[in-house]
């Protein structure tokens, strides 16, 4: 089933759209606002967001860029504004459609499954099944640190740093997916392939990929945990 992120905060325009997209056989969650959001494209991880601008906490356009940062999720802007410069912009800044409001329910389904039919991604960057990258994948290099799928070693300056083999997976997932911020819940799904693990056993696992990089979480230089989202690989300046 399609799974469906409503962003709005008109409680009244929220439930309206809530029961649409439920009767068509949509799994929907909904947030007054973007903080709200974000934590819901990083954790629940829904296959499209239908996004209103005008949220209590964060413009909506600057939602967008924080979403673009989380995942490539289809979004769906639904909002008054009708400027046309600000629609472009913000087509421009990600957004895959646009919708003024007032609008049919059947122009935000039909709108909805064409991005989704649109936005289809490839497939997973991981092997079935044994959740580390798939052979195709050449030496991934952020700054000093280089990580070999193949060979399955890590150098960090020239020189090879032991790591079990769940600090491998975890090194190298974030490695595919540098630059943007990973939920535990998504560690635990790629990785552990498990979901009702403990969060804290990815922050473990961090802990200890952490040490053997020469950082601390309270100065990070290549793990930077974004608080209450995840964390992320970056390469240093």
């Amino acid at each position: 089933m399609t799974s469906v992120l409503v962003v709005e905060d008109d409680p009244a325009i929220r439930a309206s759209l809530i029961e649409l997209l439920a009767s068509h056989q949509m799994v929907v969650r909904s947030s007054p606002d973007g903080f709200g959001a974000l934590r819901e494209v990083a954790q629940w991880q829904p296959d499209a967001v239908v996004l209103d601008l005008g949220l209590p906490d964060l413009d909506g356009a600057d939602a967008l860029k924080m979403i673009r940062g989380l995942s490539q999720v289809p979004v769906v802007v639904a909002t008054a504004r009708d400027d046309d410069a600000e629609i472009i912009k913000l087509l421009n800044a990600g957004a895959d459609d646009y919708l003024v409001k007032p609008f049919s329910g059947g122009q935000l389904l039909a709108r909805l499954d064409a991005v989704l039919r649109r936005c289809t991604g490839p497939a997973r960057t991981f092997a079935p099944g044994d959740g580390v990258p798939g052979t195709n994948h050449g030496p991934l290099v952020l700054g000093e640190l280089r990580i070999d799928p193949l060979a399955r070693t890590v150098h960090l300056a020239g020189r090879e740093i032991g790591l079990t083999r769940r600090e491998f997976d975890l090194l190298s997932f974030l490695a595919l997916n540098a630059d943007r911020v990973v939920s535990k819940r998504q560690l635990l799904a790629e990785v552990w392939r498990q979901t009702y693990v403990d969060e804290q056993t990815v922050d473990v696992h961090l802990s200890c990929l952490r040490r053997k990089l020469g950082e601390r979480a309270a100065r990070p230089r290549f793990l930077h945990t974004v608080r209450g989202v995840g964390v992320k690989l970056v390469s240093p300046l």
